[in-house]
């Protein structure tokens, strides 16, 4: 389909303004002279307002300094909020190490006291031995009882009773466990019989109290009395199978590990086994109660062929020296070696008739 003629006529005037414009043809006459004047002002006005090298160097440069500083600010509020944040860390590490002074003495009951607990977890996380770790909780659980002592001075309410004393089981508990566990892999009687002298006397210091306490409270010290009790028990029947190959049953209950039961097959190789002692008999300097043959003179008249008793001094004189009879000596007869004769050689007879010839 062909191109209608205006169209093509406005195609070829527009290409034909577009090449006087870029220069590249020359008008003819008064073509486009209106239209081309006009461009020349456009570009001469364009000319007079651009700005210099120098205002550009200035431009770009005031353009730049602007983006450096937006990509500096968020960094400078990362640094301010970093700062603030180390600020507020170390605040609250100055209050809490305030706070946790202040706890020191606090007892149950007390708003510190729950500061003051968290504060030994964080001691018990810091201690890596395991025998230190049950020293500690025996501590803990001894100062619980020195602060149930306190609330009964100040007649504290029958709760701070039940935190003191339920706190002190779980020590209790904690630090046994891990000393049987100890003295069960690495042997040792005198951790056993320590152990076992503490609570004897964490005892006795909870028996002086629980007659001072709330009435509602004793029940709660008479089960840590017998969770003492049973410590003093744990530690006699562990102890006596330290020496024996099978010293638990393998299982364990709130206060570790459960002794074994039934024979003991001693353990020559634990560190525990005591070699009984050698007990010799002294020589004895009173004579025997046996009668031992004596050597009467042929002149005293005694048979001695069958004695009858000990023999009587005779009054008025010296008695007898006793001699004793020697043994009697075994003497020792040699072997005798016997000496087999060589044996005999027979030859046959060389003629027929004639015995056989023998050498030997």
């Amino acid at each position: 389909m062909g191109v209608p003629g205006w169209f093509a006529r406005e195609r070829a005037d527009g290409d034909r303004f577009a090449d006087l414009v870029d220069g590249t043809e020359s008008p003819d006459g008064d073509e486009f002279a209106h239209e081309l004047a006009l461009v020349g002002g456009l570009r001469e006005l364009g000319a007079g307002g651009a700005p210099d090298a120098e205002t550009r160097q200035r431009i770009r440069d005031e353009i730049a300094g602007r983006l450096a500083e937006a990509e500096a600010a968020p960094k400078r509020r990362g640094h301010a909020v970093a700062n603030l944040a180390a600020a507020a860390v170390a605040l609250v590490l100055a209050l809490g190490g305030i706070t946790l002074l202040l706890s020191k003495d606090a007892l149950p009951g007390d708003p510190l006291y729950g500061i003051k607990r968290a504060g030994e977890s964080a001691s018990l996380g810091l201690t890596f031995d395991e025998q230190d770790k049950a020293k500690k909780h025996l501590e803990f659980a001894a100062n619980r009882i020195g602060e149930l002592d306190e609330l009964t001075r100040q007649g504290a309410p029958t709760d701070a009773y039940f935190t003191g004393l339920t706190d002190f089981e779980t020590d209790l508990r904690a630090g046994v466990s891990r000393l049987t566990a100890l003295v069960t892999d690495q042997g040792g009687q005198t951790r056993l019989a320590e152990l076992r002298t503490w609570a004897r006397q964490q005892s006795d210091r909870l028996g002086l109290q629980v007659g001072l306490a709330p009435a509602e409270a004793r029940d709660k010290f008479s089960a840590a009395r017998a969770l003492l009790d049973k410590v003093q028990e744990r530690t006699t029947d562990l102890g006596s199978r330290l020496v024996c190959y099978t010293i638990t049953t393998g299982s364990s209950d709130e206060l570790g590990a459960v002794p074994a039961a039934g024979d003991c097959v001693r353990n020559p190789d634990s560190p525990d086994a005591v070699l009984p002692p050698v007990t010799s008999s002294p020589p004895s300097s009173a004579p025997s109660a046996t009668p031992t043959p004596t050597s009467v003179p042929p002149s005293s008249g005694v048979d001695t062929a069958a004695p009858t008793g000990p023999l009587a001094p005779p009054s008025g004189g010296t008695p007898p020296p006793v001699v004793a009879t020697p043994a009697p000596t075994t003497r020792t007869v040699p072997p005798t070696t016997t000496t087999s004769p060589p044996p005999l050689i027979s030859i046959p007879p060389l003629i027929p008739g004639l015995p056989p010839i023998i050498i030997g």
